[in-house]
């Protein structure tokens, strides 16, 4: 607590911060939280898992009690799980306080959405579209007052790709004020750098954990060469292996699209394994559910796309395999991060098939880290096969119908 304290937090907060079990700063909560209090523009980079949230949580909440107002603080991030988690750390935190927080993501009710960020909560925590989609649509609530704007996993928000957000963000950043506090967060600050310098106008207080791998050290990073032709029979073969050495261990499986999830989750259900699915064409009731699920250990497999790779904290998580390698190294960064958290320790296994040998080669070179292989027996592989292959049939037959 007294660590705490000599960050500059208020005694009541940094009591806050020890009953939910934040003992000492992580050095990114160590190195942004003076830096924010003192009234600078906050660029923050470090590993997933090292505390990045409460590193803007904390001194959000000091400032607010210091002079509560709404709307005071807007935090864009770019899922709507991670929305909800962040909220969750807002509440837990600022219990004392009686902070009133607004989730605003898409997948759920507008007009409830529009009543309550009329009622003026202290803190909105958005998805770019459905943020922008209420700007566009109402006149019930102002974000001209706002003293915080935080954009967390900022690299993937000012990304341009298949989930562009740059109109919705102009959008947004037209409706706060100018003179504002900027907190920029992301476990990987790439080639959008300048463009977040830019956003955060008053010489923003740069900080990067100090590394020479981007991977953080309690991580085994192995992969598996397979044939493009038997990959599913690898997987249900690695899964099953773990599920019979470890069966208490949670394992997330990473694959490329919404239907690759939906019946690779289909066929490990088929080979009873406890498995649920969690991808961005499911409904969000589904999705919140699906993750409740997984974190409460009901279910001990989630097979997920990407949207599950940024930001979201499962605390024990021991293996992450990927189906398929990743085409940037900055995604199978995000991936593997979401096991050897909190200096716990994981592994991640990814599967490479003759046609991404330059795609591992590629991370190797960003992580500055060689990958070990993982050697499985395959025989065993083999004897499965038929099995596999009949029963990915079946399901994507399911699918399609």
């Amino acid at each position: 607590m007294a660590e705490f304290r000599a960050l500059g937090l208020a005694p009541w907060l940094a009591e806050q911060a020890r009953q939910v079990g934040l003992v000492r700063p992580t050095p990114v909560q160590a190195a942004c939280i003076p830096a924010i209090l003192q009234g600078q523009d906050c660029l923050g980079c470090a590993h997933t898992g090292s505390g990045k949230t409460a590193a803007f949580v904390l001194p959000v909440l000091q400032v607010l009690s210091e002079d509560p107002f709404g709307i005071f603080c807007l935090v864009l991030t770019p899922t709507r799980e991670l929305a909800s988690q962040i909220a969750e750390q807002f509440r837990v935190l600022g219990k004392p306080l009686g902070l009133k927080d607004c989730v605003v993501v898409g997948g759920l009710d507008m007009v409830a959405q529009a009543l309550e960020l009329a009622r003026r909560p202290h803190v909105v925590i958005a998805t770019p579209g459905r943020l922008a989609d209420h700007l566009r649509s109402s006149s019930t609530f102002s974000l001209s007052k706002i003293k915080f704007l935080v954009l967390d996993e900022a690299d993937r928000l000012l990304e341009q790709g298949c989930a562009d957000f740059s109109a919705d963000l102009e959008l947004i950043l037209g409706a706060v004020p100018a003179r504002r506090q900027t907190l920029l967060f992301s476990a990987t600050l790439t080639a959008t750098l300048s463009q977040l310098q830019a956003l955060a106008a008053n010489k923003p207080f740069f900080w990067e954990a100090v590394s020479p791998v981007r991977t953080v050290e309690g991580l085994e990073q192995r992969y598996l060469l397979v044939p493009e032709a038997l990959k599913d029979a690898y997987l249900v073969h690695l899964v099953q292996s773990f599920q019979e050495q470890h069966e208490d261990w949670a394992i997330i499986i990473f694959t490329k699209t919404c239907k690759d999830c939906q019946v690779l989750n289909m066929m490990l259900r088929k080979f009873k394994f406890p498995s649920v699915a969690l991808h961005s064409m499911m409904k969000q009731k589904q999705r919140f559910a699906a993750l409740a699920k997984f974190k409460s250990s009901i279910f001990r497999i989630l097979i997920a796309t990407d949207v599950a790779a940024r930001g979201l904290d499962i605390p024990a998580v021991q293996v992450v395999i990927n189906h398929n390698t990743p085409g940037l190294p900055k995604i199978y960064i995000h991936r593997v991060g979401r096991t050897a958290r909190a200096g716990r320790s994981g592994r991640a296994i990814t599967l490479v098939t003759q046609y991404d040998i330059h795609l591992v080669h590629a991370i190797e070179e960003h992580i500055k880290l060689k990958l070990q292989e993982f050697s499985v027996e395959e025989q065993q592989v083999l004897n499965i096969l038929t099995q596999v292959n009949v029963t990915r049939r079946e399901c994507e037959i399911v699918t399609q119908t």
